[in-house]
């Protein structure tokens, strides 16, 4: 039996089935082990590992919620987040604004390869570029993030660093957005998320890219970026001090677990709290050379369940608020039996966003895809309800092809 426990629980001789640490580095070469000796119960604790799965039919038993029994939890807790606050403005329609996205999302992927490969052979930085590019996203984000968050999906793996900057960017907008911010601040904020990770241009590639767990040393040197591209920016005239959060705390977690400073709680600035969770959504819900990607309802689902521990849960929740239970990109099924895609969320509830349905399980075949507003009553385009998200993997479904 597979079940969920704390590091306070853990004795020697239990099997760890899961370290549950999708985004860490965590010291052990696989993700499932023996706990032969108390220096491995240590070496859990220190890597910032907070709960996790054990398999009692391989170990010692301890009483604690089984996998399934968390999971329940968990969705309980997520589904009683459906409030949302509709915008102060009229979002503009998701089909007029994808152009404008895709050609914002385009410009900031170009931008940040040249600023870091300007970076990597020690040239001046085109920061002026880059603010016209942060502008151009933060724009369509505000008009529809909808249309932006369709386009996150759409990832080479090969320009993985890149395009993850460019989420970044556009989801801290979204999110400075939601909780109040103003203008000017959303832009030095976003301008931030887009260069949160510069300083991995002066990181060797090669460990950048490693496809097997790095070694103490390798990870050292990886966690350096965060200095490294702090110590860069800040040779630089005419960067706004809000710009610096997202990069310098961006991998401080809320339990003090995380570097280079380890500070933990409200001693995180509110900006590298924010930067925290979208950095780390991005990532486990990104395909990367080493990591196979989450669905976005995943994803949301591990924030939450980390939440407490490595991120402000306050703020997890303003996060789930702002992408959604079934943020954009997730497969759906839905209670006439059918498959579907989610391409845009509702103002009226987290529950009923619109799903690009293309798939009849009962029959088991495709459908010509049909857009329904799960908002909306029976005849008049609705009139179905969400019962679980899905594996694309376990349905053999491209989930990209219907975005």
């Amino acid at each position: 039996m597979i079940k969920k426990v704390s590091v306070g629980q853990l004795r020697v001789g239990m099997f760890v089935h899961d370290f549950n640490a999708g985004w860490l580095d965590h010291p052990f070469a696989l993700n499932s082990m023996k706990l032969a000796v108390e220096e491995d119960l240590r070496r859990v604790f220190a890597a910032g590992i907070r709960e996790l799965f054990i398999d009692t039919s391989r170990g010692l038993d301890v009483d604690a919620p089984t996998r399934e029994e968390a999971a329940v939890d968990t969705e309980q807790q997520i589904r009683q987040l459906d409030q949302v606050t509709p915008p102060a403005e009229r979002r503009s329609a998701l089909a007029e604004e994808l152009a404008r996205a895709r050609n914002a999302f385009g410009e900031g992927t170009r931008v940040i390869r040249n600023v870091m490969e300007d970076a990597r052979l020690g040239r001046q930085l085109e920061i002026e570029s880059a603010k016209s590019a942060v502008e151009k996203i933060a724009a369509s984000v505000l008009r529809n993030g909808n249309a932006m968050m369709s386009l996150r999906r759409l990832k080479n793996v090969d320009d993985y660093t890149y395009l993850h900057s460019v989420s970044v960017c556009a989801m801290l907008a979204a999110f400075a957005r939601d909780v109040g911010m103003d203008m000017g601040d959303i832009h030095d904020i976003a301008l931030g998320g887009l260069l949160h990770d510069i300083g991995k241009a002066r990181v060797s590639a090669a460990v950048l890219n490693k496809t097997t767990r790095l070694s103490p040393e390798e990870f050292t040197l990886v966690k350096s970026h965060v200095v490294l591209g702090s110590d860069l920016l800040r040779q630089m005239p005419g960067i706004p001090p809000l710009t610096f959060a997202p990069l310098e705390l961006h991998h401080e977690c809320y339990d003090g677990s995380g570097y280079p400073r380890g500070i933990k709680g409200e001693t995180i600035d509110l900006v590298g709290r924010m930067s925290a969770i979208v950095d780390v959504y991005d990532a486990i819900s990104s395909e990367r050379c080493y990591h196979v990607p989450l669905s976005p309802a995943e994803a949301i689902r591990k924030l939450f369940e980390w939440s407490g521990h490595h991120f402000d849960p306050q703020l997890v929740q303003r996060f789930v608020r702002s992408v959604g239970i079934y943020p954009v990109g997730t497969l759906v099924r839905l209670e006439s039996e059918r498959l579907g895609v989610v391409i845009e969320q509702r103002e009226s509830s987290l529950l009923t966003p619109v799903v690009r349905v293309m798939f009849d399980i009962r029959h088991n075949h495709y459908l010509a895809p049909d857009d329904v507003d799960l908002s909306r009553p029976l005849g008049t385009g609705g009139g179905d309800r969400i019962v679980s998200h899905e594996s694309p993997a376990r349905w053999k479904v491209d989930v990209d092809r219907f975005l």
